[in-house]
C-alpha cells in the first residue's frame, strides 16, 4: 500500500472516529453545562427553582416566551427514585411538564389537558424499585432535567402562576 492510501485511510478513520466521539459525548457535554447553570452551580438538585418574569433581555432559555413562566428540577436519582407534583394553575390554565435526561433526550411529556387535577408521577432510574400506584418515568440516566412551563401572559397572571408554581416538588420519595 503506497504512503497517500495510508495517510487517506488514517484520516478517514481518524474523522470517524472524531464525529462519532462528537455525536455520542456532544449531548452529556451540553446537558452538563445546562444542569449547572440551572441548579444554581450544582447547589439546587432535586428541587424546582423558579425563573422570573420574562423580559425582552431574558436569556436563561434559548428564545423564552413572554407568555411563559419557567421553573426547572435538576435531579439526580443516584440516591433512589423521585416523586414529582406540580398543582394546577388558577383558572385551569396551561401546564407542561417535560423531562429530559443526561442526553437531551425528552423521555416525557405531562400536560393540564390530560391531567387538569395537578400533575404527579414518580420519575425512577432502570432497575429502582418504586411502589404505589403513580405513573412511573424510566430513565437510563442518573441525571437531567424536568421543565415547568405555565401559561402567564400577564404581570397579574404571572404572579398568579407563581404562587401555584411554587407549590411544586421533585423530591425523593
Amino acid at each position: 500500500m503506497n504512503a497517500g492510501l495510508k495517510y487517506a485511510l488514517a484520516f478517514a478513520l481518524a474523522a470517524g472516529a472524531g464525529h462519532v466521539g462528537t455525536i455520542v459525548a456532544a449531548p452529556f457535554a451540553i446537558m452538563h453545562v445546562v444542569t449547572g447553570k440551572m441548579s444554581q452551580d450544582r447547589t439546587a438538585i432535586n428541587r424546582f427553582v423558579f425563573g422570573e418574569r420574562v423580559t425582552q433581555n431574558s436569556r436563561n432559555v434559548v428564545r423564552p416566551s413572554p407568555d411563559l413562566a419557567y421553573s426547572s428540577c435538576v435531579y439526580d436519582l443516584s440516591e433512589g427514585p423521585l416523586l414529582v407534583t406540580a398543582p394546577p394553575s388558577p383558572d385551569n390554565g396551561y401546564v407542561s411538564l417535560s423531562v429530559f435526561d443526561a442526553r437531551t433526550d425528552n423521555i416525557a411529556v405531562f400536560d393540564s389537558s390530560q391531567f387538569p387535577q395537578g400533575i404527579r408521577f414518580v420519575l425512577a432510574r432502570e432497575g429502582q424499585a418504586v411502589a404505589g400506584g403513580d405513573p412511573v418515568v424510566r430513565t437510563s440516566h442518573d441525571t437531567g432535567v424536568i421543565l415547568d412551563r405555565r401559561l402567564a401572559p400577564t404581570a397579574a397572571r404571572f404572579a398568579a402562576v407563581d404562587k401555584a408554581r411554587r407549590m411544586n416538588s421533585c423530591a425523593p420519595l
